[in-house]
């Protein structure tokens, strides 16, 4: 992607930047790295487990309630649209009473409510608590790559985001995984009990481990400050595209994701519902594409790296069209891959590119994001309500088709600010 003054492309890779050994930031191998990486690691897995915990589910629950496919998809969107609507002023608290502060007290407040979901009467009673979840996981994603951008390096920051977004998508595996076995035993709310269970261990574990920051600096929490430096990020061009990206290629995600579990369902392939949950140990793909997105970026370039994001995300689109598992599963790897190198390469860059209120420039980016996992979810359903799995993959194509447009006018506008560069500095 372009660099944060010229937009010009950048390929910096972490074996080519030189280490100050001043610095006393966080690097790998150095004091307190790994603890930090686990723990981060940690509120990774629960965030995606809990956010997610109802996906592999909606089939279930659709029955337990007699509820379509659209109304049940609404566990999901609501859980993912209250996040995005409260990450940036969560963001803010973390710019006030720290990174690490705010973190655990998002996961308190979310594990907490995730033991009283179970207990949801109706389908409007669990979109409200799903609501109620996301917007306590809104300290999260922000805070932590936040944190990560003031105590680490900047010639690891790729690899240790990565290493956040790998925790992402093993918890969003793991979830999924446990609660479609628990499920076919005992039922959707069993399930998703048992992963508010498994998300309480990770939060105490998290608390214990994530070392306490020593580069915050203490901000305002003024609304006039606030909204003058969310203006600022807003007319970064690079950073607006960065959103954009991380919005689409989570409207793919979201929506196949959120749709799977009635596909594989039904005819032709008709599955028991701990079978489905197992297809989600596709994510692990995810934990290698995220963790070594940061290798990636240093051979092709990070536009270079959304390109191959997009052509691999594209790929698993068509390929999931077959109707056998020999063609949809290896469909929803290249999925997988495709969307967490992108993201983990977008994230990054949106923290290598602002230079103040990096806080609120990442809860931007998490907010885009999780608007598209909202979006992409209901309008998956929607799709596949009207045109089956074809559907699905339609709009999925679409949001690809965008992330390949914001990325080649990146590349464009590279391009022009190059050519000037030689007038500009006579």
């Amino acid at each position: 992607m372009p660099s944060a003054s010229t937009g010009a492309s950048t390929a910096v890779a972490a074996s080519s930047a030189v280490a100050d050994p001043t610095d006393s930031r966080m690097a790998p191998g150095g004091p307190g790295y790994r603890r930090m990486s686990f723990a981060l690691f940690l509120a990774g897995v629960a965030t995606f487990a809990l956010l997610y915990s109802t996906q592999a589910l909606l089939p279930l629950v659709s029955a337990d309630f007699a509820a379509s496919a659209s109304s049940a998809s609404w566990t999901v969107s609501a859980a993912t649209g209250g996040l995005a609507l409260f990450v940036l002023p969560m963001s803010a608290l973390s710019e006030r009473f720290g990174r690490r502060t705010v973190m655990t007290a998002s996961l308190a407040v979310a594990v907490t409510v995730g033991l009283f979901v179970p207990f949801a009467p109706s389908v409007g009673a669990l979109v409200a608590l799903r609501a109620v979840q996301g917007a306590a996981l809104a300290g999260l994603p922000a805070s932590a790559t936040a944190y990560l951008a003031e105590e680490v390096r900047p010639q690891a920051l790729v690899t240790a985001i990565g290493l956040f977004v790998a925790g992402n998508s093993v918890g969003g595996m793991s979830g999924r995984v446990i609660t479609g076995w628990v499920a076919q035993e005992w039922g959707w709310r069993v399930a998703v009990g048992a992963i508010g269970l498994i998300a309480v261990a990770c939060a105490v574990a998290f608390r214990m481990l994530l070392p306490a920051p020593r580069h915050f600096t203490r901000g305002s929490l003024r609304p006039r400050v606030l909204a003058r430096t969310v203006r600022d990020h807003l007319a970064n061009p690079l950073l607006c595209r960065l959103y954009a990206i991380g919005a689409l290629f989570m409207m793919v995600f979201g929506g196949v994701y959120t749709v799977i579990g009635y596909r594989l369902t039904e005819a032709p392939f008709s599955l028991p519902q701990g079978i489905v949950g197992s297809i989600f140990l596709v994510y692990l793909v995810g934990t290698v594409s995220a963790s070594t997105a940061g290798r990636l970026v240093g051979r092709v370039g990070r536009r270079g790296s959304l390109y191959l994001a997009g052509g691999t995300t594209t790929a698993g689109l068509l390929l999931s069209l077959g109707d056998s598992l020999a063609l949809v599963l290896p469909g929803l790897v290249l999925i997988t891959a495709g969307f967490f190198a992108g993201h983990a390469v977008a994230s990054s860059s949106v923290s290598r590119t602002a230079q103040h209120g990096r806080a609120q420039a990442s809860a931007l980016y998490q907010s885009a994001y999780y608007i598209g996992s909202s979006a992409g979810s209901t309008l998956g359903a929607v799709a596949f309500h009207a045109g089956g799995w074809a559907g699905t993959v339609g709009m999925g194509l679409l949001a690809v088709l965008g992330v390949v447009s914001v990325t080649l006018f990146g590349s464009h506008a590279a391009r022009v600010a190059a050519r000037r560069a030689p007038a500009y500095a006579h």
